[in-house]
């Protein structure tokens, strides 16, 4: 006579026990824990490059308007609220993480109509640090920058106490605008300073 195997009258049940949880949820916490250092790094990093690139990108569109309307046009660094509404009370600074482009007048008194752009640090430039050599850059309907600047280079530096880079946006004397890391050497790679 044959044996047959002693079957469980339960069936057998899919899935995993709780130890298995358990031990799953304690793996993925360790790794969770290695890993939030380098995470809160790539953040600010990322915050860093936003904010070099926003303001690169607002001396860009400046000098764009200035040779598309043939017109001056200015690029202003400031602390305030880039909005339309406030387009004559703005006021420059060189720490400024928002930044605003309007017609320029030589009059110093704008208006709503004069507003053509402007980003606010709430885009994206918390816990960032800017030093600029200068705030307000002004461009003409040739693309060239009044007056025209008395060193070679004008460096906006964009760093954060967090991040592991510091990002520069530079405008030289002929008006090029060109962001490159400072931590990198121009003789080595196009990205350096």
């Amino acid at each position: 006579m044959l044996s047959t195997p002693h079957q469980s009258s339960l069936p057998r049940r899919a899935g995993f026990t709780l130890v298995e949880l358990i031990i799953a949820i304690a793996i993925f916490g360790l790794l969770l824990a290695l890993a939030a250092p380098s995470y809160t790094q790539w953040i600010a990093n990322t915050k860093v490059r936003t904010t070099a690139e926003a303001i690169q990108n607002g001396l860009m569109l400046a000098k764009a308007e200035a040779v598309r309307t043939n017109s001056k046009v200015q690029f202003v660094l400031t602390n305030g609220t880039p909005i339309a509404a406030n387009t004559n009370s703005i006021t420059s600074s060189t720490s400024g993480k928002s930044w605003m482009v309007r017609t320029f007048q030589s009059s110093g008194t704008y208006t709503a109509a004069d507003f053509i752009q402007g980003r606010s640090s709430a885009e994206g430039s918390s816990n960032v640090t800017v030093a600029a050599g200068q705030a307000t850059f002004v461009f003409t309907g040739v693309g060239g920058l009044s007056p025209v600047l008395g060193s070679a280079l004008v460096n906006i530096v964009v760093t954060s106490p967090s991040a592991s880079r510091e990002l520069r946006v530079t405008v030289a004397r002929g008006s090029a605008i060109r962001m490159c890391d400072a931590g990198l050497s121009i003789a080595n790679t196009t990205m350096g300073c």
